[in-house]
């Protein structure tokens, strides 16, 4: 049968509910107990014989002459209900048995029992729908098999695969564990605008509109990063944000445009008190959600608890490519990266070549580990070293290959900002349109003092690799190109 002879054949169903004066979308609903609770309060239910009234979706169905068994599930737990025709008032057996099909939500009232063969059941006395389904779902032993379904049709991959379920689960404890560890150490959670008329805070091309009331175009912003360190211009000296960002950039197993940031600020704190934060913060949400601290991440094996080691970003180049990235002339490294397989735009640049050089590094590296030493013209926002103004006081989280976090002590020189945003406008004039834009409005709020800080920002893509999934894999609902 066709899945539109199907979907027919349950809008009869619904027009013969509604005949017997049964609504098949009720308001209201008299479930009293969750399921988990019938559960594990069983012995005590069935001993003093209280009524209780469940509630949840039909997963299995089945009937043998005078008595019909079906599971409910209501997202707490799973029980079976049993309706037996001289327990029953004739109507209602009889409108269960013709109008009831997997997939419906229905609430069931009665006591609890043990059938022969020993099952915790509910005893139905009454019943009635809740909402009548009028597409089949996936049986429960073959679930959904086409990958793309998976994704698009995600309600029933997670309705019908408890691991799926779970992961999503672990996603909900992991960005609790993120704010719980924040809010525990004095951090004030704040909110920041979505939509801004300059985007800055991180390397990347944003997703452009148009604002009709204000007639202006803005921009989805692409980082926290700006807004917050007006915050500590402000006078509040720990913010940390968990919001959406939008990129308008490729799609891969560990990119996504749009996708769940972390950004936290703490004024009078640096790179070295920094650096244990962030081991404290991560070991602390590996711990919470997972209960373990190694793990088998893209063919590595990370563990969490041992020493963190640190990795210096010029030593790394010169090895393994032959060049100075802090010295070299241009045109050496983008001949570096080309002998080294980097594929270019049309506008090549120093800064995209060492990049891409870096990128190709990483890969090796299990981590976890910290990243330093990294040129100061791949980094606008972050604080010049003292002892080498070359390169910045930057520190990246390297993870099972991969860049897991970024932190560094922040930019407030207001002199040293703008001259480091011109550079950037010189790239993007000469086509490269993930580099940052000059910000006259944060400038000036920088003007007005900004006190030291330590930033640091993580991406969703932790979660996916703690899971060893790919990104979009770890999203709930993940853009799909609609289908035709």
């Amino acid at each position: 049968m066709s899945e539109q002879d199907i979907r027919q054949e349950r809008l009869k169903k619904l027009e013969m509910l509604k005949a017997a004066g049964m609504e098949g979308y009720p308001a209201d609903s008299h479930r009293d107990t969750r399921n988990a609770d019938v559960v594990t309060g069983f012995d005590e239910l069935e001993k003093n014989g209280r009524k209780v009234h469940i509630g949840g979706r039909v997963m299995s169905l089945r009937g043998q002459g005078g008595i019909i068994f079906a599971d409910l599930y209501d997202g707490t737990g799973r029980i079976q209900i049993v309706l037996q025709q001289e327990e029953v008032e004739e109507k209602l057996f009889g409108l269960f048995a013709n109008t009831v099909d997997i997939g419906d939500f229905v609430e069931a009232s009665g006591t609890m029992f043990k059938t022969k063969r020993g099952e915790r059941s509910l005893k139905v006395q009454k019943w009635r729908m809740l909402a009548k389904s009028l597409l089949p779902i996936p049986t429960e032993h073959f679930g959904l098999k086409d990958e793309e379904l998976v994704l698009r049709q995600r309600y029933l991959n997670i309705l019908l695969n408890p691991d799926v379920r779970a992961m999503f689960e672990r996603r909900a404890r992991f960005w609790q564990a993120a704010r719980s560890f924040y809010l525990a150490r004095g951090f004030l959670e704040v909110e920041t605008p979505v939509l801004e008329t300059t985007p800055g805070g991180a390397d990347a091309r944003p997703f452009k509109t148009h604002h009709n009331a204000l007639d202006i175009d803005i921009y989805l912003r692409i980082a926290l990063e700006l807004w917050h360190k007006r915050l500590l211009v402000a006078g509040f000296p720990k913010v940390f944000e968990i919001g959406r960002v939008f990129r308008n950039e490729g799609q891969s197993r560990e990119h996504l445009q749009d996708f769940t940031f972390l950004e936290s600020y703490e004024a009078y704190s640096d790179l070295e008190k920094g650096s244990e934060f962030l081991k404290e913060l991560y070991r602390h949400i590996v711990k919470e959600v997972y209960g373990k601290y190694t793990f088998d991440i893209n063919g590595h094996t990370v563990d969490f608890a041992e020493e963190w080691p640190t990795i210096d970003f010029s030593t790394v180049i010169k090895k393994e490519f032959g060049i100075d990235p802090i010295s070299c002339p241009e045109k050496e490294a983008i001949k570096a990266a080309k002998d080294a397989g980097v594929t270019f735009g049309d506008s090549p640049n120093k800064a995209r070549a060492v990049d891409h050089l870096w990128k190709q590094v990483r890969k090796s590296i299990a981590g976890p580990a910290f990243l330093v030493g990294v040129p100061a013209y791949l980094e606008p926002l972050a604080k010049r070293s003292i002892e080498n103004p070359d390169i910045v006081e930057r520190l990246q989280v390297i993870l099972a290959g991969s860049e897991m976090g970024k932190g560094f002590s922040e930019l407030n020189d207001p002199q040293d900002q703008r001259a480091r945003f011109e550079e950037q406008q010189k790239l993007r004039d000469a086509g490269d349109d993930e580099a940052q834009r000059l910000d006259e409005d944060y400038i000036r709020a920088m003007e007005y003092g900004m006190p030291p800080a330590f930033g640091f920002g993580v991406s969703e893509r932790l979660f996916a690799f703690l899971e060893n999934k790919p990104a979009h894999e770890a999203q709930l609902f993940p853009l799909l190109r609609p289908k035709q």
